[in-house]
Parts: structure tokens; sequence; C-alpha cells
């Protein structure tokens, strides 16, 4: 999201996901307050922020998130029911091209296949901002499948601070026009928006999304350091519209 108004093939990919069914709701984000787990269930990640609003930031003029009981067992009530008002954007999410693209593909329309499978992490230094073309070809990530890029927002732990930061890490538009001229499946990023705050235009997101590549955003990578990992994202199968929120998992291949 942007200012506002502003791998393996086939049999592996089966597995995979039939590794995160498997897996359920049992992968578990850390308590408030704590570190993140280092790897969970044979080395999987949990690299998704929890939606909480006292500790998860909403992007600027977006939707606020609000959970609330209509029902608690804890006051009385026979069951426990809940309700959910909160942003496409919301946390760990994908934007789809219909985010940015008239034509584009809604988020119940993109293909699954862009979603798992091999993802390279690479680590931005904390001092850089604008992730442009110079900054990415210091960087080995030609030949990767998948890019997410652990920056600033990482180090200083702002996936999980309520508080909304301008001076975010972005891709800028002449790094997205590389990525998306060397075929990258999908590009993920570890704060709520991969534009430059501010920005005239949503040049990367167009160029990205124009391309059919889904972006990630929000991830949580405060645990997992740069290399290579099998990546499976998958957002909530919302017909018709834009983005949705997600959750990702991840571990280190060759294990």
């Amino acid at each position: 999201m942007m200012t506002k108004p502003r791998g393996g093939r086939g049999g592996s990919r089966t597995m995979m996901l039939g590794t995160l069914l498997s897996l359920g709701c049992t992968l578990a984000s850390p308590p408030r307050g704590a570190m993140p787990a280092t790897g969970v269930l044979g080395g999987w990640i949990d690299a998704t922020a929890t939606l909480d609003p006292a500790t998860t930031p909403v992007y600027e003029g977006d939707a606020p998130m609000v959970f609330r009981f209509l029902r608690d067992m804890r006051k009385g009530d026979v069951l426990t029911l809940s309700a959910y008002s909160l942003g496409a954007h919301s946390g760990t999410h994908i934007d789809a091209p219909m985010h940015f693209i008239r034509d584009g593909s809604s988020i119940d329309r993109v293909p699954i296949e862009r979603l798992i499978g091999p993802a390279r992490v690479v680590e931005i230094p904390d001092d850089v901002q604008a992730i442009d073309a110079a900054q990415l070809n210091r960087h080995q990530w030609r030949g990767a499948e998948r890019l997410l890029f652990r920056t600033r927002s990482s180090a200083r732990g702002w996936m999980r601070s309520p508080t909304f930061h301008r001076d975010f890490a972005y891709v800028s538009p002449d790094a997205a026009q590389l990525l998306a001229d060397a075929g990258v499946q999908l590009i993920g990023i570890d704060y709520i928006s991969a534009e430059q705050f501010g920005a005239p235009a949503p040049a990367s997101h167009r160029i990205l999304l124009g391309r059919g590549i889904p972006i990630v955003e929000g991830l949580l990578l405060e645990a997992v350091g740069p290399g290579d990992y099998e990546l499976i994202v998958l957002p909530m199968k919302v017909a018709g519209h834009e983005g949705a929120p997600a959750r990702a998992v991840m571990r280190r291949r060759g294990r």
C-alpha cells in the first residue's frame, strides 16, 4: 500500500501447501512484548505481524483496526463470538494488481503459484531508506524467484509498534523496473508499504502490479536473516477486492 488519498515446482509446492494445512493455527505468534520465535515446527518461522490495535501500525489515513466481542464466556455467555473491522491492507497483507491497475486481478485471482516457493531475503542497511537500482545491485538478487527485503523496520521493531513511521525503507521505481524486467514472481517488504511515503505517484506499485507481481507488505522479519528460504504467504480469499491480510511462514532451504 502507498500514500492515500493520496522454487520448487509441482510436487514440492503441493508438499509445502500440505505442510501449511497440517500446521493450521498451531503456528503461534510471540506474546505481546516478547521477541519473535526463531522457528517453530520443523524450522518454520512465522513472518506474520499479529493484528492487534495495541501493537500493529496502521498506514496514515487507512481504516483503523477494531476487534470486539459480541459474546464472551468470561462474562457469563455460553460462547465466545467476535467481530472484526479493519482495512484490507492491515498488518501483513498482499497487494493484488487491482490495487493500482484499473483492470488488474483482484486478490482472489492472484495465482497461488506466485505465493508459494523459493524466496531470497536481502538485508538492506539501516541507513538506507530508498532501495534504488544501485542499492539493489549491491546484493545477490538475480536468479531469485521471490525477493523479500529486510530493512530498518525490522531492526527497529516497527511492525510491533502502533506508531506509524513515515521514514520507512521503500522500493524505488528504478529498482522496481529491474525486478519486473528480471521476471521476479513476488516482492515483499517488512513495513506496511513498499512505496515512498508521500510519493507524487505510485510508480513502483504500478510497475510491479502492472506485471502481475504481487507485493507482500508488513512482513515480520526480525527473526529472519538474509539467505534463501521456502515461502508460503496466503491471503484471505476475498472476492473482487484489491488486497487482503495474509499469513506468511518461511523456513531455510536445504533442511
